[in-house]
């Protein structure tokens, strides 16, 4: 599962990242609550973990403005705060579960992977499509057209994040963070020679380009062949 934990306290962030990455989950880590959102917004993830009290902005709040978006990503709470009470303000305002502190890992690890699983089989985007290009998530398999398209690991990655965002353009920035998982610039090209080499196995020998660059503001993958937006 790729996990985005979103917990300020960050001893018990640590604990939970290194036992998350054991079990073999990729677990990516916010500590304040408009980054977290900010990064939940923009990233694909299986599911959220979600401390209820974060400075800035609180997890409940957090989650009811991602599903107002129309983000339903499931979501655990966690929280120290276990009455009855707490735990129906907690799901009225959108989280699919709640584990109140402190708490076993293997409990929580069971709630997570039950979490996942239900997202699963309500999923209906398994195949994702754009124009001619398929991309199958269970078997990480890309066709454009007829012909198979053979990606790395981290290509994959990348054309599942720019499939996920069709048609919006996405920054420098977002890849960073949601492909490379990394909060700040490294003032290297990957991102540029990843670009480039995807865009040479989407593209090269085709009649239309999939992949687009906006100039100083970012990158977008579209279907534009029968669009004035070229």
């Amino acid at each position: 599962m790729k996990i985005l934990l979103i917990e300020d306290d960050m001893a018990q962030a640590e604990q939970l990242i290194g036992s998350l990455a054991a079990e073999g989950h990729d677990v990516v880590h916010e500590a304040e609550g408009n980054a977290a959102l900010e990064r939940a917004q923009s990233g694909t993830f299986d599911v959220l973990i979600v401390d209820r009290m974060l400075p800035k902005m609180d997890g409940l709040s957090i989650v009811s403005a991602l599903r107002n978006d129309g983000n339903q990503t499931p979501a655990l709470i966690l929280s120290a705060l276990g009455q009855v009470d707490d735990r129906v303000e907690g799901l009225r305002a959108g989280g699919d579960d709640y584990l109140s502190k402190p708490f076993a890992f293997v409990e929580l690890l069971a709630r997570l992977e039950a979490l996942a699983k239900r997202n699963d089989s309500q999923a209906t985007d398994t195949v994702m499509v754009v124009g001619d290009l398929k991309l199958d998530r269970i078997s990480h398999k890309a066709l454009r057209g007829e012909q198979d398209i053979d990606l790395k690991p981290r290509e994959y990655r990348l054309l599942e994040y720019l499939m996920s965002n069709e048609g919006k353009i996405v920054t420098r920035t977002m890849l960073l963070q949601n492909v490379w998982d990394l909060n700040f610039d490294p003032q290297t090209n990957v991102v540029d020679v990843h670009l480039s080499r995807l865009r040479s196995k989407l593209d090269k020998g085709f009649d239309f380009p999939l992949l687009h660059t906006l100039r100083g503001r970012g990158y977008k993958l579209a279907d534009l062949s029968d669009s004035d937006d070229k």
